[in-house]
């Protein structure tokens, strides 16, 4: 806490009563502060960051926050320092990837403010003591929600507290969902995070409620739009496909907790998820039915969400590429078919997707007593999004509104905001805004003349949604043409492909059809032609006919001329000619849902009118608070989204979710009980190192006894994963280097290359492995392969072959999809099958054949590691980080720092390249220079800055680096004339 000062008092903007509460209570104490959704979090924490910022002695570090909110709270904390004018306040300064140099660093941290640090090289600052814990004032953890037991965010606070036991600690959270899953989640994470109180601020709180329902409350119109026949057909088409899926999935898998798999919990964004992360301890054990099915809700949810926002057109084309997604490869005769594909309620919602796009019958195959009741032809039918037409409504009443009812002297101006999902939408809505207007007939002018104008042109999508259907009908034919050629086989002549010589009678080979098995109900059933070989679910394909046809209805016509396409790339030409500044109140600002960045938006346009395309509680509450805030600024808030649809389920699933969180958290913390944490300091020292002492002698073994704890040399990538923490909470030093050979050092003898399952599969297939072995059999008598696997999966090899999206194709190449499916290649050659050349045991075999020295160490989980490392170290001498950094440097570290000596000279020496990440291009060109061998290219790249320094130094001054007869080839080779002599 700053020290009371002379200064003048810090000006915050916190307008509302919950806001000042909030802060009020963070002053005072240490506590994590779970905010529902929308409700001004960042705003909250830019106002406490400011109150210490004003002080200017304080060192405060912000733990958690992402690129976006480090600019967001940048930008309010500049915004703070002009308003109060304090002048010891220095803003927020960022420390990075981009700004890891150590010395730069260390220079930062001696100066002090308000530090964002990215959570690896912050760990990796206090272990090493760049950043000494007990000189921070205090820490900002945001995002508290992910901080789990093995996350770095809980290592970092763990050495923070363990050090410093009286800066302050606070978390912020605007999602209190994760907080209700597992035992005593609360409790866990309050213990993660050393802390003892929560503090609560759901919509419903009453200090939020009144502070946001006042007499300044927005004013809300709700539109609920339904949805057209067709657009209900769809939506019950899907909903009928994820239940059966789902139902699929309840009689497979019998043996798992299925109370949450429901249709309504199936439309929420992280169902199969969910779902996966029930099914990976056996996932190689579910059957292949089983995992397609998964992979389809993900499919299934998004056709849904794909229905109500993209157009008739656009979702044709997307129902297109899922069906060629599922296709088998050309020339392939096994099908890998999702399930639902085969329903009938699939057939229904493709059909009645086409024809909302265009009518007519599409198969000359039919009877011809069918014939009658379809045109021969394609009509376009192009319908229009219900939406739309409520916009374009809207549009209208607002404009009718601000001429009839001019706007009186407020700060608000008369812009009119749509906020969407995404960028996509944002697309489409500014397309359909731009055209909506124009009509297709040529004639329009002339019948607009009879009418004396009294009518208004009526919004229409028809000059939007004709290009769109010229698009995708080129689109097709296009991909047509590609299967056409890659179905060709490569011994065809050219010109004819492999359809061409196919029998005259289409029935030779099969029985023809009226041969076949009976049809109970009569025989014009068994005329209906089947789904053909190696073809797609979707039987009926457009003839060219057809749809030459409906191209040449669909050319642009005069009127589509006139309208400029979408510009992608502008050079700027005629400049004059399409840019201007508009006025603030004549402008409609299309933009997407962005979080905390909204606020932004609505602070900058202050906008009169704002329509939510669609539903999104959190805008409606930043909305709220942007009205409640500001006494002159008046808006009106349109409300859109459909009724009865999936659209308005997922909407009020999300609230009651939220609700429900909430009310699990109050109960949670009425019965929690307080985390009193244990100090080892505080000790007997006596005590602590009788603890240390093995007495167990027998077989030969001595009498062992040391007061310090064991110490573990770790490589600073190693920082990723969750085995640092873990080995710092089992009471073991860890200690941060560059490490060139190995990850991990335990003993002097003892080094250890930690793989997980699917680094391992990577490296045994690019030959790394190979090279990291023989170098560490190289430095040290025990080399040891430890491969662990995820803690979340099952211990067994067979899941080698179930990963899912790998980072390399090593999987696709050898029989797996980057989806988890089995591809068309025999089971035979899958990853899981020892006699596989390629797999991996087959590859281990011959890593242990070609190093016999080499062990294998088999870990379940980064517990079980910690556990392992333990053991290994028992009566061990402990490791040198000074020569583990050495080996295989060819550089004497110890020598080069003797003049840091002092604090931790040791550590500091290891670690003081750590992040140092080296251009390649230098190098290169180095390595050609003559007399520069790989030993002295190391040395120059450590100890110099670039190549012009080299180029520049003379023989005397490469001397110590490289020895005299290189630095003779050097300098002669940089001095020597471009000209022959």
């Amino acid at each position: 806490m700053p020290p009371e000062r002379a200064n003048p008092p810090v000006k915050l903007s916190l307008p509302l009563q919950y806001q000042q509460d909030i802060f009020t209570e963070l002053r005072v104490e240490d506590e994590l502060v779970i905010l529902a959704r929308g409700l001004g979090l960042l705003r909250l924490v830019t106002n406490l960051l400011h109150f210490y910022d004003a002080a200017g002695n304080n060192l405060v570090l912000i733990v958690g926050a992402d690129d976006r909110e480090n600019e967001w709270i940048g930008e309010a904390l500049a915004e703070h320092y002009a308003i109060s004018k304090t002048p010891l306040a220095r803003g927020l300064k960022v420390i990075n990837t981009e700004r890891a140099s150590v010395p730069m660093r260390e220079k930062i941290y001696a100066e002090g403010g308000i530090l964002s640090v990215t959570s690896r090289i912050l760990v990796v600052d206090l272990l090493s003591k760049l950043l000494d814990p007990e000189k921070i004032t205090g820490m900002l953890v945001l995002h508290a929600e992910k901080v789990v037991a093995t996350s770095l965010e809980a290592f970092i606070v763990r050495i923070y507290r363990q050090a410093n036991k009286v800066g302050f600690l606070k978390a912020f959270s605007d999602s209190p969902e994760p907080f209700t899953t597992g035992f005593a989640p609360l409790a866990n994470m309050m213990r993660n995070l050393f802390l003892r109180k929560t503090s609560l601020w759901p919509r419903f709180h009453v200090t939020v409620a009144e502070s946001l329902e006042g007499h300044r409350k927005a004013e809300v119109i709700e539109l609920e739009v339904p949805m057209n026949d067709k657009m209900r057909e769809i939506q019950n088409a899907v909903l009928e496909c994820v239940e059966t899926s789902i139902s699929e999935l309840k009689k497979s898998n019998t043996g798992l907790d299925m109370e949450e798999w429901t249709l309504d919990s199936a439309l929420h964004r992280n169902f199969d998820v969910s779902i996966r992360r029930q099914l990976d301890p056996i996932w190689h054990r579910v059957s292949f039915r089983t995992r397609q099915i998964v992979s389809d809700l993900t499919d299934l949810r998004a056709i849904l969400h794909a229905l109500l926002t993209y157009d008739a057109v656009s979702f044709v084309k997307y129902l297109d590429t899922i069906v060629a997604a599922h296709s088998p490869p050309p020339g392939s005769t096994k099908h890998n078919y999702s399930p639902w594909l085969f329903l009938d309620a699939a057939h229904a919602l493709f059909q009645t997707a086409k024809s909302r796009v265009y009518q007519g019958r599409l198969t000359n195959d039919m009877a011809p007593s069918l014939s009658t009741s379809f045109s021969a032809t394609l009509q376009p039918v192009l319908e229009e999004q219900p939406k739309w037409i409520v916009l374009a409504d809207v549009l209208e009443e607002i404009e009718r509104d601000t001429y009839f009812n001019p706007t009186p002297a407020e700060e608000s101006n008369s812009v009119i905001l749509i906020m969407c999902s995404d960028q996509r939408t944002c697309r489409q809505l500014r397309e359909y805004l731009a055209t909506m207007h124009t009509q297709i007939d040529s004639n329009f002018d002339e019948q607009m003349e009879n009418t004396d104008g009294i009518s208004e042109p009526k919004a229409s999508a028809g000059i939007f949604l004709r290009r769109k259907l010229r698009e995708y009908l080129n689109w097709k034919g296009t991909v047509a043409n590609i299967n056409k050629n890659l179905s060709t086989t490569p011994n065809t002549p050219a010109g004819k492909s492999r359809d061409s010589s196919a029998p005259l009678n289409p029935h030779q080979g099969r029985p023809p059809p009226n041969k076949r098995r009976r049809v109970r109900g009569g025989g014009t059933t068994a005329l209906v032609p089947a789904r053909a070989p190696n073809t797609s679910v979707q039987t009926e394909v457009e003839l060219p006919g057809q749809v030459s046809g409906l191209l040449d209805e669909i050319q642009p016509t005069a009127a589509e001329e006139t309208q400029k396409d979408e510009i992608v790339i502008d050079d700027l030409e005629n400049m004059e000619d399409y840019y201007e500044l508009y006025d603030m109140n004549d402008l409609i600002m299309i933009h997407p849902f962005d979080g905390d960045m909204d606020e932004h938006i609505l602070e900058e346009v202050r906008p009169r009118y704002i329509i939510m395309y669609e539903p999104d509680a959190a805008f409606i509450r930043r909305v709220e608070v942007y009205r409640s805030s500001h006494v002159g600024r008046n808006v009106r808030v349109y409300f859109m989204y459909y009724g009865g649809s999936v659209e308005e389920q997922r909407y009020l699933s999300a609230v009651r979710r939220e609700k429900d969180a909430f009310t699990k958290l109050i109960k949670e913390k009425g019965n929690m009980a307080v985390t009193i944490t244990h100090d080892k300091s505080a000790e007997d020292p006596q005590e602590q190192f009788l603890r240390t002492v093995n007495t167990r002698i027998a077989g030969g073994g001595r009498l062992a006894a040391t007061s310090a704890p064991p110490r573990v040399v770790v490589d600073v990538r190693e920082f990723r994963s969750a085995l640092p923490s873990l080995l710092h909470g089992n009471n073991i030093i860890v200690v941060p280097c560059q490490l060139t050979v190995g990850d991990y050092v335990l003993t002097p003898d003892i080094c250890v290359e930690r793989k997980s399952v699917r680094d391992l599969i990577s490296s045994l297939r690019n030959g790394r492995l190979y090279n990291q072995t023989e170098t560490m059999l190289q430095h040290y008598k025990t080399p040891l392969l430890l491969i662990e696997f995820d803690q979340s999966k099952s211990f067994t090899f067979d899941a080698f072959a179930s990963a899912v999206n790998p980072g390399a194709s090593f999987f696709t190449d050898y029989g797996f999809s980057s989806a988890g499916v089995g591809t068309s290649l025999p089971t035979s050659s899958s990853l899981a099958n020892p006699l596989n050349p390629k797999s991996p045991q087959h590859m281990l075999v011959l890593l242990m054949t070609a190093f016999p020295r080499l062990k294998i160490i088999w870990s379940s989980s980064p517990y079980q590691t910690a556990e392992i490392f333990a053991e290994l170290k028992k009566n061990n001498p402990e490791p040198d980080p000074i020569r583990a950094v050495q080996l295989g440097l060819d550089i004497d570290i110890g020598t080069s720092s003797s003049a840091s000596a002092g604090r931790g000279a040791d550590v500091m020496a290891a670690t003081g390249i750590e992040h140092r990440i080296f251009n390649k291009l230098p190098q290169d060109m180095l390595s050609a220079v003559p007399g520069v061998t790989p030993q002295a290219l190391e040395r120059l790249i450590l100890e110099t800055g670039n190549v012009h320094e080299i180029a520049n130094m003379s023989v005397e001054q490469l001397d110590p680096l490289v020895g005299k007869e290189v630095a003779r080839k050097i300098v002669g080779f940089f001095r020597k004339s471009v000209f022959e002599d």
